[in-house]
């Protein structure tokens, strides 16, 4: 007798049905235990402890029970909706996005080429085009969704390094011609410093740009980079400003980067992951004027668009220099030597397969309108400003600088305790909150010295959430 295929049970569309319904029980119900502000916001527990919760026992047979085990994952995972998660620059996604991440996931439309994906690529033409306009990008502008900022920084760079270089580098090779280099503030996220390396340009492929007192770009600053980077016989071929940079938000002064690449003739681009969406609130968009001058900007929808992660845009000025990051041909999938429909996405991506990314986007948009971004975005901003009002107005806190956009960095400095030793404070005290469960936040270092950063990316943290954190700073010394 012939044993019934398990493979074709476990496709069964009524256990699916009832699975799912549980499913979305189990996070209705984690998402309202955290707007109750119940449980720790991250129940820490040291790796091996996790190893074991989470054996390797993979037997032919089934081991576990599928809503048993997804609830103690929810359980012990990190939990981003809570309010007092004030960390990372990873957003508390929305429910919708998250419900259409379910689709796109059992859909499963890569999206290398047309007939893989074709509701995704219509959406995701529609979505940059609008995330174009946004920025004040010209008609002709467009781009392409990528995995993550650090992608989406690459990718920007082998185009400029296609247009700047002098040569057909992705033919000829770097060999080709001289060593190259990006102008980069010092501030900038590593992962530019790691794009450079991978298109082996070495150590040298990022040059330096002194930051002021702000952590921001120093355009005075930029003249003598530029011509260092050619005494050391490198071919300087782009400038990179921040748009809200990782460790303080800071946002470089655009309009004069602007000024200096084109007088220069460089290729001018903006990591903008976290701050591009400035350009949603009309009380903060005045930020990142300039952007819209940019011959390349990456945008993070994963962080202030509230979406899961990753979903990055990667906007070109001129639309076809997408085209010029990656430019083979593979037979198999693109038909005919030269061809650049827009619609083939993987001829303009570091990805073959990619998931629907833009149908999370997309649908949020459509249902639930542009006004929830812009809302939450502008009130997550005024709300670091009260933050940082608190932190100044307080005898035992220090405010490193005013932000710029929704990332506060301070330090505890409770009376009696000597400079020397405010360093090593703030990593215990961060250190005794995150593993309490109390509150999640990071640190950073400024200046050679330490300091606690948090990122109000949650739109349901409050004032009195804040607070709580201050409180709890005190409680903890």
């Amino acid at each position: 007798m012939i044993a019934p295929r398990t493979d074709l049970a476990a496709y069964d569309p009524e256990t699916f049905r009832r699975l799912g319904h549980q499913v979305v029980d189990l996070l209705a119900d984690h998402l309202a235990r955290s707007q109750r502000r119940e449980g720790p916001v991250l129940p820490w527990a040291p790796p091996e402890r996790l190893l074991a919760d989470f054996p390797a026992t993979f037997g032919a047979e089934p081991s576990a029970e599928a809503a048993e085990l997804l609830g103690r994952v929810v359980t012990a995972s990190h939990h981003l909706h809570h309010p007092h998660y004030v960390g990372h620059q990873v957003s508390a996604p929305l429910p919708l996005a998250a419900l259409s991440d379910f689709v796109s996931s059992l859909l499963n439309n890569g999206m290398a080429v047309y007939e893989m994906g074709p509701v995704a690529t219509a959406m995701e033409r529609h979505v940059l085009g609008w995330m174009a306009g946004l920025l004040g990008l010209p008609a002709g502008a467009h781009g392409v969704l990528t995995s993550g900022g650090s992608v989406g920084n690459l990718t920007a760079l082998l185009a400029a390094r296609q247009a700047r270089a002098g040569h057909d580098v992705w033919k000829q090779g770097s060999a080709a011609g001289p060593p190259l280099t990006v102008l980069v503030p010092e501030t900038a996220h590593y992962c530019l410093a790691r794009a450079t390396r991978v298109m082996g340009w070495g150590e040298g492929g990022v040059t330096p740009v002194p930051v002021d007192a702000h952590f921001r770009l120093r355009p005075d600053a930029l003249g003598e980079a530029l011509a260092a980077a050619r005494r050391a016989g490198r071919h300087p071929l782009a400038v990179v400003a921040s748009a809200g940079s990782t460790s303080t938000g800071a946002v470089d002064p655009l309009e004069a980067v602007a000024d200096f690449c084109e007088r220069e003739g460089l290729w001018f681009h903006v990591d903008g992951a976290h701050g591009a969406s400035m350009v949603l609130s009309e009380r903060y968009r005045s930020q990142v004027r300039g952007i819209e001058r940019a011959d390349s900007v990456v945008w993070d929808a994963h962080k202030m668009m509230l979406m899961p992660a990753l979903i990055t845009a990667v906007l070109f000025r001129e639309g076809h220099r997408s085209f010029e990051a990656f430019s083979q041909e593979a037979s198999y999938l693109f038909h005919g030597e030269g061809t650049r429909d827009w619609n083939d996405v993987a001829q303009r991506t570091l990805e073959c397969t990619k998931e629907m990314m833009a149908l999370k986007l997309y649908t949020c948009l459509r249902v639930l309108g542009t006004r929830v971004f812009a809302d939450a975005l502008t009130a997550s901003f005024d709300l670091a400003r009260r933050f940082a009002d608190r932190l100044e107005a307080a005898p035992d806190f220090q405010l490193a600088l005013r932000p710029d956009c929704n990332i506060v960095c301070f330090r505890h400095t409770p009376p009696g305790v000597p400079e020397a030793a405010l360093d090593a404070l703030q990593a215990r005290l961060r250190e005794r909150l995150v593993t309490q469960g109390d509150f999640y936040l990071v640190r950073t270092t400024l200046g050679g010295r330490v300091w606690l950063r948090t990122t109000l990316i949650n739109p349901l943290t409050t004032d009195v959430d804040l607070e709580g954190l201050l409180e709890a700073l005190r409680r903890a010394v």
